[in-house]
């Protein structure tokens, strides 16, 4: 088994968070690992591709602060609980699988944690995310069952 030195745990920011953030504690624990934790916030605009946005501008950048000012003390919270540092919590915007990917190559990071629904579709197996992620990372992801 591979020794990791540095793990990233993807996180939704929903009640399932907290057994994805167990898993990956546990595992740097065991690895005696850096731990960092990612949270990615799908822009409005993702959510409505084809609508005209532009006359929106101010609502949007509006909305969308106060959902990164949200789910940052969301983070902070989950983060604190076991014992993640600030340093350590990254909250960004985009398409969840790319960021996920691109900020595992950033850190440097050896294995990624992130849960699995595997409720629909592709999903029967994984999650989109998860299998966005699954299928262009550059290091281990280890996918945790939603239960």
């Amino acid at each position: 088994m591979q020794d990791y030195k540095h793990i990233l745990a993807a996180i939704d920011l929903t009640d399932e968070a907290p057994e994805v953030l167990d898993a990956a504690r546990k595992l740097a624990d065991m690895f005696k690992a850096e731990l960092s934790v990612i949270n990615v916030i799908r822009p409005l605009t993702y959510a409505y591709t084809g609508v005209e946005t532009a006359t929106m501008g101010q609502a949007i950048l509006n909305f969308e602060a106060e959902a990164e000012a949200a789910a940052r003390k969301r983070l902070e919270e989950l983060c604190e609980a076991i014992g993640v540092d600030s340093a350590h919590r990254h909250t960004v915007f985009g398409a969840p699988g790319a960021e996920v990917r691109e900020s595992a190559v950033k850190l440097g990071t050896d294995l990624v944690v992130i849960g699995s629904h595997g409720r629909h579709g592709l999903g029967l197996l994984l999650g989109s995310t998860a299998n966005s992620v699954l299928h262009g990372a550059t290091c281990d992801v280890l996918t945790i069952r939603i239960k």
